[in-house]
């Protein structure tokens, strides 16, 4: 009797794990991301002007909360997420672009700045750069989808040029009595380590990549700005922070004012006084007007090093980033 008992109970314990491994494979323990939903900011008419603003060190890193579950989109992933949605709106006749960035990896702001000119040039539509705090280095690189880069008086601009960090450990595990033993397959597949230096020879080809990132920016200012050519930019490119006045003077921008004043000549290039402005934000979020800021992007760790040997942690960046 007593073994059929504990056979039963057994069989019951057995039938609620099974229901309850189920059950809480559809319970949703962090919050969820809905779509982006349209927000108008201000104006009424029909024609629309799309508010993008890219706040915050660029990059495509997502931010996790709770146990794993995402909470926000990498940026390069934001951006493309909101042209999808443009790309399906006939009414808006304009994009204007809020930066406040120090810059990022090299590529995500390639392929933000990519994105932005093909819609550009697929709609035919004109791009207005409003630059606020701070458009340096990737900052800047993306403000150059713009047809016109307005900045306010106060704003800096500039620090074009590329850099990239690598921690060289060897001291310390020295000091610490830590052998780091690799074997590897040629003997420049860990010039990157942080537990030795570079040879000549690897430091010559490291620099060659910054050197060639760097004439691509150089290139992309050229292409983008018509009053500056190749021979132009290259004195400005030497990581330098210019104030608006000296921007404009370099013509690196096209004027001083604020976002207002941006709006009125929107208007005024579209010949639509009753222009409305428009923002893509999610449910939760909240924008009232044209000053208002998107969440706080993920943070970025510069140095990236992990002891606990997270592959991604131990990875070197490409950075167009202002690091003052």
């Amino acid at each position: 009797m007593l073994k059929k008992s504990k056979s039963f109970r057994t069989k019951w314990v057995l039938y609620l794990a099974a229901f309850f491994a189920t059950a809480c494979a559809s319970i949703q323990l962090g919050p969820t991301m809905g779509p982006l939903k349209e927000t108008v900011l201000e104006g009424k008419g029909s024609e629309k002007v799309l508010l993008i603003d890219l706040q915050g060190v660029i990059n495509n890193q997502k931010n996790y909360a709770f146990t794993g579950a995402t909470t926000a989109l990498g940026m390069v992933e934001q951006v493309r997420e909101i042209i999808a949605k443009a790309e399906k709106d006939d009414d808006i006749k304009a994009l204007l672009l809020k930066v406040n960035s120090p810059g990022g990896t090299v590529t995500a702001s390639d392929i933000i700045l990519h994105e932005l000119v093909t819609y550009k040039k697929k709609h035919g539509i004109p791009v207005y750069v409003q630059v606020m705090d701070l458009a340096a280095s990737g900052g800047y690189y993306v403000a150059l989808a713009g047809d016109e880069i307005a900045a306010h008086p106060t704003s800096l601009i500039g620090s074009i040029g590329v850099i990239a960090l690598k921690v060289n450990m060897k001291n310390l595990m020295e000091k610490i009595g830590v052998d780091w033993e690799i074997v590897k397959s040629g003997d420049k597949k860990d010039f990157m380590s942080p537990f030795r230096s570079f040879t000549d020879e690897e430091r010559k080809l490291f620099q060659n990549t910054i050197d060639n990132f760097h004439t691509r920016f150089v290139t992309i200012i050229a292409e983008n700005r018509a009053e500056l050519d190749l021979d132009e930019v290259k004195p400005l490119a030497d990581g330098r922070i210019f104030d608006a006045q000296q921007a404009i003077d370099l013509k690196l921008i096209d004027r001083i004012g604020y976002i207002s004043d941006t709006m009125e000549r929107i208007k005024l290039k579209l010949e639509n006084t009753d222009l409305k402005v428009v923002t893509y934000q999610r449910q939760g979020d909240y924008k009232s007007n044209l000053y208002s800021i998107s969440p706080q992007p993920p943070a970025f760790n510069l140095i990236n090093l992990n002891l606990g040997l997270d592959e991604s942690a131990l990875s070197s960046y490409f950075l167009y980033l202002w690091m003052p």
